[in-house]
């Protein structure tokens, strides 16, 4: 059976033991050579720093500088197998001045193994890679509380720990959190369990890693293939090749190709010297169509009802990664890299710079080296991109200086500009009404945070009963709450929408306005809307201040919502009575990374209240 792959890296404090870690991984992995062995167990005795025992940390310190300091420097990325699976680790510095290196190593990977040294607890550099490790969208972290020989194997020291990280990761938005003690130097709980902590009932660390499952994070609903060159042997190939960013595609399959819109069918999936019935993310292929329609390197074939977003104003989170700072006083052009594309671009403006230590955000017109910012970047031409919370492939960018051609950013799309929006108002006569009060004051009257709770799944699944009970739990709890239902806004608000997806988007703009309106006055708002299409969902976390939108999917079985079809909608649906219906003729996008996952066809509806409610206490709402 073809072994799965699993990227992850290791980061934290400096000295908290990453590359001893790895090194232990790597030994104990039993794939090292006769040399490479009799070469670390020479350097271990030439450098001394663990007695006569073998120092692992050296097979990860390859520069001689990082053997001398006994710090990693630059990222060493090894490749090592189990029986059980392939791994790729990224062994990333741990100083301020390295946040770059970092921020490199985590741009693939599916795991990051944040170290903590068990002797001096969570420290200041232990908390900003937890939460570039969030920034990043990394699915799984494990925080591996190391060095636990220091500590006797004291339970009670590993459980403050793990409290004091819990604390901490609320204000994060970390999904997948699993502790573990180690002490990488003496292998407990490295690769097995350690007679040591008898009170730990959890895995070793490298059996939990060959085991973590990593398929479904991958997006495989919105196609995206960035054609990175056309293949054109003889007058009767033409073929597109690239790496299928996200998504599946099968011949016979409609597409379009962007920028030009112009549509067409797949002919052919080729890869090597055979045609596959169906390609899927991460495969690289070359795709022929049945029409010859004109397609360039930096194109991207999409389906048709499943656009990216097309702007050339978008919201980046960035990380600078220059020694040269970025001044907008005297601005410069760059180029935006995006897929297999380059654009020229400039840095428009800098909302804020966030100061990975506390959070705080920081008002200025300059980026530093390791800075982390809040910017809005102007291009040439378009952009079709994907949220980076949905589509990291799509959803990421570097910035190059194009006289020096140095990568000087990296950035995660959050969406198109919020400003850009404000192109769409064709009245030039109005202006916004200032009321005096801020949303600060009716929140600090309310005594709870505004927010949006926006609940996305198939007819059937459960939404406005969660709805009514989510509603109903909040109100008896004193909450400024109300709740906004798919059914009842097109008895009114949105009574002149169809069911196209022109309509349907248009309904849910009108209501993500209207939930805006609610939240800028303090209001906790429950939005039940099948909202089949995530660009729809993301346009309203995109015009919602940060933190303020959780996206909560009902996630049902379909067969079990056919069941249930409290309103005779499937039964006309399959019948052909209605058209377009989500789930029967009609796509449905179902969240990839959710902010809050409903499973509506398992748990009782108080459970998935209580869940709800947990989540907006940890995010800080209520």
């Amino acid at each position: 059976m073809k072994k799965s792959l699993l990227r992850f890296l290791t980061c934290g404090s400096v000295d908290d033991g990453k590359s001893t870690l790895i090194g232990n991984l790597l030994f104990n992995s039993k794939k090292l050579c006769q040399d490479q062995i009799a070469t670390l167990e020479r350097d271990s005795k030439k450098h001394g720093t663990q007695g006569d025992k073998v120092d692992y940390a050296l097979l990860m310190d390859g520069l001689a500088s990082e053997r001398e300091q006994g710090i990693t420097i630059d990222v060493a990325y090894r490749f090592f197998e189990t029986p059980e699976r392939k791994f790729i680790v990224a062994d990333t510095p741990g100083h301020e001045q390295y946040t770059r290196n970092m921020v490199t190593g985590a741009s693939t990977a599916d795991l990051a193994i944040i170290l903590v040294d068990a002797s001096k607890g969570l420290l200041t550099q232990s908390r900003r890679h937890a939460f570039l490790v969030s920034l990043l969208q990394i699915p799984h972290v494990v925080l591996a509380v190391n060095k636990m020989d220091l500590v006797n194997y004291s339970e009670d020291v590993y459980n403050k720990i793990v409290e004091d990280f819990k604390e901490f990761s609320t204000k994060l938005n970390l999904q997948d959190i699993t502790f573990i003690p180690v002490s990488a130097r003496d292998s407990d709980n490295v690769t097995e369990k350690s007679s040591k902590t008898p009170w730990y009932k959890g895995e070793a660390l490298l059996p939990f890693l060959e085991k973590v499952y990593v398929k479904s994070d991958k997006n495989f609903v919105d196609f995206r293939y960035p054609v990175q060159t056309v293949i054109r042997p003889n007058s009767n190939f033409r073929g597109f090749a690239g790496r299928i960013a996200s998504g599946t595609i099968r011949p016979g399959e409609e597409v379009i190709a962007l920028p030009s819109e112009k549509s067409s069918r797949v002919k052919d999936i080729h890869l090597y010297d055979r045609t596959l019935p169906e390609a899927f993310a991460g495969q690289s292929v070359c795709i022929t169509l049945e029409d010859e329609i004109d397609i360039s390197r930096g194109d991207m074939l999409v389906r048709k009802n499943n656009l990216p977003k097309m702007s050339n104003e978008i919201d980046v989170t960035l990380c600078w990664m220059n020694e040269k700072p970025l001044d907008l006083s005297s601005p410069k052009r760059l180029i935006v890299k995006h897929t297999s594309r380059e654009i020229n671009a400039f840095v428009e403006k800098i909302d804020y710079t966030i100061d990975v230590n506390t959070l705080h955000r920081n008002q200025t017109n300059i980026l530093h080296l390791n800075d982390i910012a809040r910017v809005k970047i102007t291009t040439a031409q378009k952009l079709y991109f994907d949220n980076y919370k949905t589509n990291r492939n799509t959803g990421s960018i570097i910035l190059i200086d194009p006289i020096t051609n140095e990568t000087v950013a990296a950035g995660m799309i959050k969406s198109e500009s919020r400003e850009t929006h404000s192109d769409e108002i064709k009245s030039t006569n109005i202006n916004f009404e200032d009321f005096q009060l801020t949303r600060e004051d009716y929140e600090k009257r309310n005594g709870h945070l505004g927010a949006v709770i926006w609940l996305t799944g198939l007819s059937g699944s459960g939404k406005s009963t969660i709805a009514k009970a989510i509603l109903a739990k909040l109100n008896a709890d004193g909450k400024h709450v109300n709740c906004l239902d798919g059914d009842n806004v097109r008895h009114g608000l949105c009574s002149d929408l169809g069911f196209t997806a022109d309509d349907r988007s248009e309904n849910i703009r009108r209501i993500g306005e209207l939930s805006k309106l609610f939240v800028e006055n303090g209001n906790i708002t429950i939005c039940s809307f099948i909202s089949p299409y995530q660009k729809d969902r993301d346009f309203v976390r995109s015009i919602l201040p940060e933190g303020k939108f959780f996206e909560t999917y009902i996630d049902c079985d379909i067969e079990t919502c056919k069941q249930r079809d409290p309103k005779g909608l499937y039964k006309k649906a399959i019948a052909g009575e209605i058209n377009g219906f989500t789930g029967i003729d009609s796509p449905y996008e179902a969240p990839t990374n959710p902010d809050i996952r409903l499973k509506s066809d398992t748990y009782p509806v108080a459970d998935l209240v209580e869940s709800v409610i947990v989540k907006l206490k940890d995010q800080g709402i209520i």
